[in-house]
């Protein structure tokens, strides 16, 4: 009977399949620059050529790239080829962004459910520091700081369910569900009490996950969501009431 030869892998492959799944994970984002070589070899416990072999690979591969003046990054366009051109209409299209929070309900019910079921104290520790961030923003009227705590609020929860595929889902959608959290905030949020119904959701929905309460959590993002749409649809009457209201006072002045 013959036997083939046990190959040890090469040190540079190790390194690169370990930055590869710190890219995958989550640990390593799009745009993030790495630490320094020297930093990094001693990290991984390698040489300086092991790791920059390594890195040149992932450079080849297209996960990383170096810039002008130094350094080297996670690629920012990770990601993109899941995005097709036809998710920039719905940016541009209105009337798709209740389709949008129908995919929403699904996206983020499930995250929700795995985050209560898998989610490390330190990622409750980074769900519970995004939603501060979201409420220091509110209170400093910086909407565009807000809207953007308010996706990074959400992808933190996606990341604590530690499915790299329903993380990475989620992030490539960060253009398109910034741009649509933006709109929704900017229609619903002069209500006083649509902030604060939307912030008390928010807590729900983070002590949920907390609590380890999978269905409860599942229920908290569903219910956000609902209200969302409820409060985006009177919205919409209400515009379509002032632009009648408009309309005849021009009729007859």
């Amino acid at each position: 009977m013959g036997y083939r030869s046990v190959k040890q892998p090469k040190l540079s492959d190790v390194i690169m399949q370990r930055i590869e799944e710190m890219i995958m994970e989550g640990t390593l984002r799009p745009g993030q620059r790495l630490p320094p070589e020297r930093e990094l070899a001693i990290e991984f416990d390698v040489s300086r050529p092991s790791l920059r072999e390594a890195l040149q690979k992932l450079a080849a591969k297209g996960l990383l790239v170096s810039r002008q003046g130094g350094g080297t990054y996670v690629a920012e366009t990770l990601g993109d080829g899941l995005v097709d051109p036809l998710l920039d209409l719905f940016r541009t299209h209105p009337e798709a962004q209740y389709d949008l929070l129908e995919f929403r309900h699904a996206l983020e019910g499930v995250s929700a459910y795995y985050a209560a079921l898998r989610s490390t104290d330190a990622d409750r520790k980074v769900i519970r520091a995004r939603l501060e961030d979201l409420e220091r923003y509110h209170q400093q009227k910086a909407f565009d700081k807000e809207v953007s705590a308010d996706v990074e609020f959400h992808l933190a929860i996606a990341a604590s369910t530690h499915n790299v595929v329903l993380l990475h889902m989620m992030r490539a959608l960060f253009t398109l569900l910034h741009q649509h959290i933006g709109d929704n905030l900017q229609n619903i949020y002069p209500k006083v009490d649509t902030r604060k119904r939307i912030h008390e959701q928010h807590h729900v929905l983070m002590e949920a996950i907390c609590a380890g309460e999978a269905e409860r959590a599942r229920k908290a993002a569903h219910d956000h969501l609902v209200y969302v749409e409820e409060a985006l649809l009177e919205q919409g009457k209400e515009n379509t009431r002032v632009e009648r209201a408009l309309r005849r006072a021009d009729l007859a002045g």
